[in-house]
């Protein structure tokens, strides 16, 4: 499933970067699901699976061009960091340090691009505070759940620029590298977590 999750994210990388709407609402709508599938052949459904499935429904509403489908698609993005937190902070204590050192990153990413950003300030403002505490929490999981989080940071300041006016070069290809690179981790590094700690988890019961 890796192999193929893989495949159609270059393939959506690729259609960013050359514009091509049509293959884009075929490959980016297709990412999450297919995590989804991966996760669930090691483990039971839980909220990992719900914020895949937030995301596959924001990865649309983002899809679709205009402010009203822009909130509609942060809107879910929030419902899946919301998942992501709670999913992390169960399965390990929060890391202080993270969550100082991303609180920092989201007070001046928040100043520096305040003025641009219009109407959308108070919604970038409240989403940005689920997204940096949730790559806070992803800290403390493990080294690759962590990479991940902070690629999904890496990504969304990227989206915020570029609502604001400001806009790297291959800025779109750029987003999406960063984005489904931090799926992956996120969810490879969740899988590998969760097997780890069955046999332990095994051993511990009587018998």
């Amino acid at each position: 499933m890796i192999p193929l999750f893989v495949t159609v994210a270059i393939a959506e990388i690729i259609s960013v970067a050359a514009d091509w709407t049509v293959l884009q609402w075929i490959t980016k709508p297709l990412l999450a699901p297919l995590l989804i599938v991966y996760l669930l052949r090691y483990q039971r459904p839980g909220l990992v699976v719900v914020a895949l499935g937030f995301a596959t429904a924001g990865d649309i509403a983002l899809l679709i061009p205009g402010q009203s489908a822009f909130l509609a698609g942060m809107l879910c993005f929030l419902g899946a960091q919301v998942c992501f937190i709670v999913a992390f902070l169960r399965r390990a204590r929060p890391v202080r340090l993270a969550f100082a050192g991303y609180g920092l990153i989201w007070v001046l990413a928040n100043a520096l691009l305040w003025d641009r950003l219009g109407a959308l300030r108070v919604p970038v403002l409240l989403y940005s505070l689920a997204l940096i505490a949730m790559a806070a929490a992803a800290a403390g999981v493990s080294r690759r759940v962590a990479v991940g989080g902070a690629l999904f940071v890496v990504s969304d300041l990227l989206i915020g620029m570029g609502a604001a006016g400001l806009r790297a070069p291959a800025h779109g290809a750029l987003v999406m590298t960063t984005y489904v690179a931090a799926l992956a981790l996120i969810v490879t590094g969740w899988v590998r977590e969760h097997r780890a700690a069955a046999p332990l988890a095994a051993s511990a019961l009587p018998g």
